[in-house]
């Protein structure tokens, strides 16, 4: 006898789903990433989650828009009386807190791109970098209305961000999360053009 799965108790079904989604890529990666096992994870019917999402491609595509639109709340947190420096380390912890997002994050091939919600979370987290960036870069902007050194230093956080989520750093034995903070935090500095601005001690884990 096929029994019906339990019933559902969740308050807001997709996100629930979201939720199991970046829990599953963060154990077994984005290419294990099933909607039936989403589905036995959350506890609801195996056509849940497409009757939210689609498909698989659809997960990806709104986990990676609520990446987008985590990063870019932490970015103005940073930037709201921040400085540069402080907006590139926000972006490095970020990355390194919500990794299986991050694994999803820039990655075109995996999602929608011409999906409404995800071309206006990833333009939101461009508005969210300009914002942010506002008068502690130099102009003039890099194309995009990003400044030419924020660009720079976008490219560089992406890059740093990919070596350390892949345990490719050169770090010291300890807490790698700190470690990896301050390495950021070093380099970053060579880029901080902030008047009066000397390189901060070690940031907090």
């Amino acid at each position: 006898m096929v029994h019906a799965p339990a019933p559902y108790h969740h308050g807001d079904l997709p996100q629930a789903i979201l939720a199991a989604a970046a829990t599953a890529v963060g154990r077994d990666g984005v290419a294990a990433l099933s909607l039936r096992s989403l589905a036995q994870e959350v506890g609801v019917s195996h056509t849940a989650p497409r009757h939210h999402f689609g498909d698989k491609r659809g997960v990806v595509t709104a986990l990676a828009a609520q990446g987008y639109d985590d990063l870019a709340l932490a970015l103005r947190r940073a930037g709201s009386g921040g400085t540069f420096l402080d907006v590139g380390v926000a972006y490095v912890g970020w990355a390194l807190d919500h990794g299986a997002h991050y694994q999803v994050m820039f990655r075109p091939e995996l999602v929608d791109t011409a999906d409404p919600a995800h071309e206006a979370a990833l333009g939101g987290l461009r508005h969210a970098l300009v914002e942010s960036l506002d008068g502690t870069v130099p102009t003039p902007d890099g194309g995009n209305g990003i400044p030419v050194l924020g660009l720079a230093a976008w490219s560089i956080v992406h890059g740093f961000v990919t070596l350390a989520l892949a345990d490719s750093l050169p770090l010291p034995p300890g807490d790698r999360r700190a470690a990896t903070l301050a390495l950021a935090r070093s380099t970053l500095a060579r880029l901080d053009t902030t008047p009066g601005t000397t390189e901060p001690a070690t940031p907090e884990g």
